[in-house]
């Protein structure tokens, strides 16, 4: 079918005026539609006999005279969805919803494609709606499930899995499988195995449970057992491109470069698609460590390309600016000597926070000290975001974070940051993450020193681990991983950089107008002196030195971030610096990054004549 050049941009095939365009103000009442019934069932009946085209064409008519049609809409976005038109799907998904928040189908159709996208804070809005329009609904839970578990709130999320299992008239091979991956994000692996195996037990033919158990496996130090589930995996679909990454990962721990490589190349070889964004990004890693920097760059470069693509992200700059504006106005010396900080409530283990942008060496910090007996991990808690979300709700405000924290002046809420630390405590204590016997538990959420002053507020005897290193590696790090972190700032190069700037000078901010139990400590100086590193960091929090955190490899807790396996090795030097091999590729971010590396002490490599000037050797 011809596309109208006046259609909308969106892709739905409608003229704009009828489609993004439209004012939903301005809809006939719906009753006022039904002359145009007979036209949507021509439709229905014409797409149900695989005439595309013909139906296209009718429900296309139809919303030109109707462009409020419920019915109409979900048509066309099954069309749409047919097509693989994802994004002119979400368009006329959203548009359902907003003319019927109570649509449970346009709901969950609209919150599972956020979800597949990675949109996970606005898929959440949607799939508690769900909950709340039917608590009853067992696919209401299963997305809020996967959304949690996605999010990084596992406990959450397997309560809503749990849901969905009781709700069900028999058990779910899926389901089981969903819960056992999200068992095994909690590093309790005994029970997602048994899980595992009742899900296979049920459908021996679901490639996405074999490919999550073989990843339990490898999460468990058992890659011998990984391969074999691998095996399986392959027979219930040969050739699977899922199933040659995955290998080509397995390949990588084992020091198998060349092997896992060549799993990689496989893929490209084994039909015209080419690799993914997931295939590209690892075949860079691969070269990276081959010590072929080039052709890694340009893996990555390629896989960020197809990830922007395929997920229609890209860094939000100017809601990113408009927060950190705001909190630079907002936490000033003057204003804050006149709020008050919570007291911290003796008797709980209190947190560690361990800040750092995404890449900064927080994993491998979180295990040394973790193997301490009087620290537990807590890894990556969404808590601190959770309070700041919450705050202007909980302060009764008129304003959002961080002004609403202004309500603290008034007398009825001089005690709210107690309830707020009371709140972050018990939820810590409900997420089981403090062993018996444990003084203190880590919160190393990526750029949770974005709220260094509302943690401060909170916890202000806390110790607060700022883990540095150099912003050149930390760039190319996140250039050559999926993150979503930072506002999606790590889809394109020279967002990471503008991202890490921004957060860099909001943190000296912090610094230079709050009293802070801060400590600054080098990625670099743990690996090249350990022992006196981990001193330095046990004596800030308050603890006696253990020699148990020089041997963190042999720490059995499952780190539940990208660089899980990477903790798992003794230490190693060859990340360190490793932006020397990538100066030219790195020359557009040189200039944003140069002023922050050398306030940290850092300098940058000499750059070719034609490079951004004379740069010493780095420290």
């Amino acid at each position: 079918m011809a596309i109208d050049p006046r259609s909308c941009t969106c892709g739905s095939g409608l003229r704009y005026a009828r489609c993004c365009g439209l004012d939903l103000n301005s809809l006939s009442p719906p009753q006022a539609t039904e002359p145009l019934r007979p036209l949507l069932a021509e439709a229905s009946a014409a797409l149900q006999k695989g005439e595309a085209e013909r139906a296209e064409a009718t429900v296309l008519r139809l919303l030109e005279l109707a462009p409020g049609w419920e019915e109409a809409l979900a048509l066309l976005y099954s069309l749409r969805k047919r097509q693989n038109k994802a994004a002119a799907a979400e368009v006329l998904a959203r548009r359902m919803v907003a003319l019927n928040p109570n649509n449970f189908w346009a709901t969950n159709e609209l919150g599972l494609m956020l979800f597949q996208r990675g949109a996970l804070a606005e898929a959440e809005v949607l799939a508690r709606n769900l909950v709340r329009l039917a608590p009853r609904n067992p696919q209401a839970h299963n997305l809020l499930a996967l959304v949690l578990t996605e999010a990084n709130r596992p406990h959450g999320g397997e309560y809503h899995y749990r849901q969905v299992l009781a709700l069900l008239e028999k058990p779910d091979a899926v389901v089981l499988a969903n819960l056992a991956w999200n068992l095994k994000t909690q590093g309790r692996f005994p029970e997602a195995r048994e899980l595992y195996e009742q899900s296979v037990a049920l459908n021996p033919d679901v490639l996405q449970t074999w490919l999550g158990w073989a990843r339990l496996e490898d999460a468990d130090r058992n890659l011998a057992r990984a391969h074999e589930l691998l095996d399986r995996a392959e027979k219930v679909s040969p050739g699977a491109a899922s199933v040659r990454l995955l290998r080509a990962v397995f390949y990588g721990r084992e020091g198998k470069l060349e092997q896992a490589l060549a799993e990689i190349e496989s893929i490209a070889d084994a039909g015209d698609a080419g690799l993914g964004a997931n295939e590209l990004l690892e075949k860079g890693r691969l070269l990276d460590r081959l010590h072929r920097p080039q052709e890694a760059f340009a893996a990555f470069a390629a896989g960020k390309k197809k990830a922007r693509e395929a997920l229609g992200h890209g860094y939000l700059a100017e809601q990113a600016n408009e927060l950190v504006r705001r909190l630079k106005a907002f936490f000033t010396a003057e204003r804050l000597a006149h709020l008050p900080r919570a007291r911290r409530k003796d008797g709980e283990p209190q947190p560690i926070f361990i800040l750092g942008f995404p890449r900064s060496g927080t994993t491998l910090l979180e295990q040394m000290l973790s193997a301490h007996p009087e620290i537990s991990a807590g890894d990556e808690l969404p808590l601190i975001h959770d309070i700041a979300q919450s705050l202007q709700r909980v302060l009764n405000s008129p304003l959002p974070y961080p002004e609403a924290l202004a309500e603290l002046w008034m007398a009825d809420y001089r005690e709210a940051l107690d309830e707020l630390r009371d709140t972050y405590l018990k939820r810590a204590r409900e997420m089981g993450i403090i062993r018996e016997g444990a003084r203190w538990f880590t919160d190393k959420m990526p750029l949770n020193e974005t709220h260094l002053g509302l943690i401060a507020l909170l916890f202000p005897a806390s110790p607060l681990i700022h883990l540095v290193r150099h912003p050149l590696d930390v760039v190319l790090s996140a250039y050559s991983i999926h993150l979503t972190h930072g506002y999606f700032c790590a889809f394109e190069l020279e967002s990471i950089a503008q991202h890490y700037a921004l957060i860099a000078d909001l943190v000296a901010h912090y610094r230079s107008e709050m009293t802070l139990r801060y400590l600054q400590i080098r990625y670099e100086d743990i690996v090249s002196n350990p022992k006196r590193s981990i001193e330095r960091i046990l004596a800030h929090i308050g603890v006696p030195f253990h020699a148990n955190c020089l041997n963190f490899s042999e720490n059995r807790r499952y780190a539940r971030t990208p660089s899980y396996a990477q903790v798992t090795e003794p230490l190693y030097d060859r990340a360190v610096f490793r932006y020397r091999d990538y100066l030219e590729p790195l020359r557009p971010v040189i200039p944003i990054l140069a002023p922050i590396a050398q306030r940290m002490g850092y300098t940058i490599d000499e750059l070719p004549a034609s490079g951004a000037g004379k740069l010493k050797a780095s420290r």
